[in-house]
């Protein structure tokens, strides 16, 4: 993830916001539009077209998936936002079965398996040990400390 290509969504996003109703604007919290403003690229020079329809305007697949996300949380109804979650997660596991046929056949990890017969739980505690070197380093620290 490109921290750039981030702040040219934010002022894209940023400047849309100038032209939705108060209304629909106001649903959005005070920190979210905060967060597009402060992070945003102040030197890009971005302007909306109220004029032209959204797909018509010049708007990066970031700054319209963060407006899809605005409307998803902030303004779609209730069945709107249960429709658009359900397509969300069927692209997701699309996403992963496609995965799943891509590296199916590989044996990525044949060499990492690791045997759990003898322990049930399997969950693991890794536990640390310092080397003297380390201690006696420490404890050189806390005296000048």
């Amino acid at each position: 993830m490109n921290n750039k290509e981030y702040a040219i969504a934010y002022k894209e996003v940023f400047e849309i916001l100038k032209y939705i109703p108060k209304v629909e604007y106001n649903k959005i919290p005070k920190e979210r539009i905060e967060l597009y403003k402060t992070m945003q690229d102040k030197n890009y020079r971005f302007k909306y077209d109220p004029s032209k329809t959204f797909d018509e305007q010049n708007i990066s697949k970031r700054a319209k998936a963060i407006i899809g996300l605005l409307y998803r949380d902030f303004w779609a109804t209730n069945n709107q936002r249960e429709k658009i979650m359900a397509k969300q997660k069927y692209e997701r596991q699309k996403n992963e079965e496609e995965k799943l046929q891509k590296y199916k056949n590989q044996e990525l990890f044949k060499n990492n398996k690791i045997d759990i017969k003898d322990n049930q739980d399997s969950s693991f505690l890794i536990i640390y040990k310092e080397n003297i070197f380390v201690k006696l380093l420490n404890k050189i620290k806390k005296l000048f400390e």
